[in-house]
């Protein structure tokens, strides 16, 4: 069995990452397409994935910690986006996260017309997809595929 060499691999997390986070930016600001609350907090993992693998080039004698660190963000990330996955397809009821801009019920009538006239997407209504698959979808499959990568090379970091 080929040896995972763990500098190929936090690299290409690293480019993952970049390209993740050029592509929504493009979907959003170029495409115009409008992401919900949760598509914004899928977007926290990569960040935070490019300062890790950054960190870990300058302290690199915290790099099994930094694998650790990884690992746990991206168990969150497809963790968040399988429950965003179940609001798409309506098997889980949307939550406050989905309203934050409107959690409160106290508004004067120029907060209500202010209110009116943004575009609120709800996190069930899928704006973009590619391949007939939301980018919910694959943004699980990222996350699980980069979870397992990272699990990997922290079990068997001390082994080379």
């Amino acid at each position: 069995m080929v040896e995972i060499n763990k500098t190929i691999i936090l690299k290409l997390i690293f480019l993952i990452s970049i390209i993740a986070l050029s592509s929504a930016f493009f979907i959003e600001y170029i495409l115009g397409h409008q992401p919900c609350n949760l598509c914004l907090l899928e977007r926290i993992p990569y960040l935070l994935a490019i300062i890790i693998i950054l960190l870990n080039y300058k302290f690199i004698h915290f790099e099994k910690n930094f694998i650790l660190v990884l690992t746990l963000i991206f168990l969150v990330a497809t963790g968040l986006s399988l429950y965003h996955l179940g609001i798409e397809q309506g098997f889980i009821k949307e939550s406050l996260v989905c309203d934050l801009n409107n959690g409160s019920n106290l508004l004067s009538k120029d907060d209500i017309l202010k209110q009116l006239q943004q575009k609120n997407v709800s996190c069930q209504d899928v704006t973009f997809k590619i391949f007939g698959l939301s980018l919910t979808s694959y943004n699980i499959l990222i996350s699980l595929i980069i979870s397992i990568s990272t699990t990997k090379i922290y079990y068997n970091y001390d082994k080379t």
